[in-house]
């Protein structure tokens, strides 16, 4: 299975780059529709305000962390789970991130770990749009998931206690 995701994630990214994607090939990787970007606050290493306002949903949050095509955490991350099919051991398990860490610390993680650590390989879900290149003009102004899945992330990972 991990194989399969892994072609189809080179196969989409070699349509990106070679500029041939179509509004249908993004519909189906389940890229966010662009939207307004909301601006964040950074304060002592956290967002502490949610983005735009929203409120998460755990349930959905956990359908996106543990899907290969939109959050995937589970490709570096050791998570809890049995029904979840591997994992990996690039970043640290989020097993019980909810009890260790505050809210505001793991969203700025999610959104922007780069701002914490310029040196780590986790990608910003959430970074200014107008900050990211973007080989294919239909990936221009796009974030690599929409602030309500971000919300939705991070209020199933605050559950996991």
């Amino acid at each position: 299975m991990r194989i399969a995701q892994t072609v189809m994630l080179v196969a989409l990214l070699g349509l990106i780059t070679a500029g041939t994607t179509s509004a249908a090939d993004l519909s189906a990787s389940g890229l966010p529709p662009i939207e307004p970007y909301c601006q964040w606050q950074q304060t002592d290493f956290m967002i502490n305000e949610p983005l735009c306002g929203l409120k998460g949903d755990a349930t959905r949050g956990r359908a996106i962390a543990t899907d290969g095509s939109r959050g995937n955490c589970v490709a570096c991350h050791d998570m809890p789970f049995t029904d979840v099919e591997g994992y990996g051991t690039i970043g640290p398990s989020l097993a019980g991130i909810g009890a260790r860490y505050p809210e505001g610390y793991i969203r700025l993680r999610v959104v922007d770990a780069k701002s914490v650590n310029p040196l780590s390989i986790m990608p910003g879900y959430y970074r200014d749009p107008s900050k990211i290149h973007r080989p294919a003009k239909m990936l221009e102004g796009r974030t690599f998931l929409a602030a309500q899945q971000v919300e939705d992330v991070i209020a199933f990972l605050m559950t996991m206690k």
